[in-house]
């Protein structure tokens, strides 16, 4: 990582991989890809209202929020059918929950490459996680400026 100290909520996941031997690295994604909360219907049912990380080969999509005291909600969706995405995706939205905007901006953008799975997925896929980051870094910009405006 570009030496950026990680929020605890991320550095805890990140050590939970790493503490691990790297096969079963794969049982943990695969965790995650199963406690990936569905979308709240109040975004589920506006599909305008998510964006497509077009970096993941999957149909992913995600909306990040902020409440009023700049705390992240980060919502994803993704199939079944790719439960590397989903794990991603689930470690992103465990990661970023309750952060506050500057905490989750501050994330090195190359968290998914030092969380131990290099080895045992495909690069395509750590883009994709890579690409995840970077869009809910974006929209939480967005609604900062948003805010100020």
């Amino acid at each position: 990582m570009n030496g950026a100290e990680l929020p605890p909520s991320l550095e805890r996941i990140r050590q939970d991989f790493l503490d691990l031997p790297e096969p079963e690295r794969l049982e943990l994604l695969l965790e995650f890809s199963h406690e990936l909360p569905e979308m709240p219907t109040r975004l589920a049912d506006h599909p305008e209202l998510q964006e497509r990380v077009a970096e993941c080969q999957s149909p992913v999509y995600i909306v990040v929020e902020l409440d009023d005291d700049d705390a992240v909600a980060m919502h994803a969706t993704a199939p079944a059918t790719a439960p590397t995405t989903r794990g991603f995706a689930g470690i992103l939205v465990e990661g970023l929950r309750g952060l506050t905007a500057e905490q989750a901006l501050s994330v090195p953008d190359d968290f998914p490459q030092s969380i131990g799975l290099t080895r045992a997925v495909s690069p395509l896929r750590i883009a994709g996680m890579t690409g995840m980051l970077a869009r809910a870094k974006r929209q939480i910009r967005e609604r900062l400026a948003t805010r100020a405006s």
